[in-house]
């Protein structure tokens, strides 16, 4: 997990959403125990509490659950659910302010994502389905000239 806090939201809720991240990322999958309160607290210079509340904000939404001298462990079905979740947030919340930006900067999608918008699919190793790979994994033959809409085309 990263140190660095921001002054937007408290801490807890940045540990909450640092754990979601790791189990949306793959780092923390089904089963997985989270890293521990004390050891949390101690790396982060934070209060044991502090990262508690962030924790039992997962355990109120279902996403892990605590054992009882062992400490907490990613449920089954945790990924699924912060997928569905997080996208519906993400289209709901975030990206009409994104659209609006763009919007505003007339930028077009050529330019965010150049000819190919996703790129050549690879395996989402979670799903085991093909997903469009990343920007950082594109190559250069993906990247072809990038062309704008004739003005009529508008």
């Amino acid at each position: 997990m990263d140190c660095e806090w921001n002054d937007s939201q408290p801490i807890y809720r940045q540990i909450r959403d640092r754990v979601v991240a790791m189990i949306l990322d793959g780092a923390l999958k089904e089963g997985d125990p989270l890293p521990s309160v004390r050891n949390v607290a101690a790396e982060y210079r934070v209060n044991p509490l502090t990262v508690l509340k962030g924790y039992q904000e997962l355990v109120d939404e279902g996403l892990v659950e605590s054992r009882r001298g062992l400490g907490m462990f990613v449920n089954p079905g945790a990924y699924e659910l912060l997928h569905q979740s997080e996208r519906k947030r993400f289209l709901t919340e975030e990206w009409p302010r994104i659209r609006e930006r763009i919007r505003q900067l007339s930028i077009w999608p050529q330019e965010l994502f150049g000819a190919n918008p996703f790129g050549p699919a690879e395996k989402d190793e979670r799903k085991g389905e093909a997903t469009p790979r990343s920007n950082e994994t594109q190559t250069s033959e993906t990247q072809t000239s990038e062309t704008k809409p004739e003005e009529g085309d508008k």
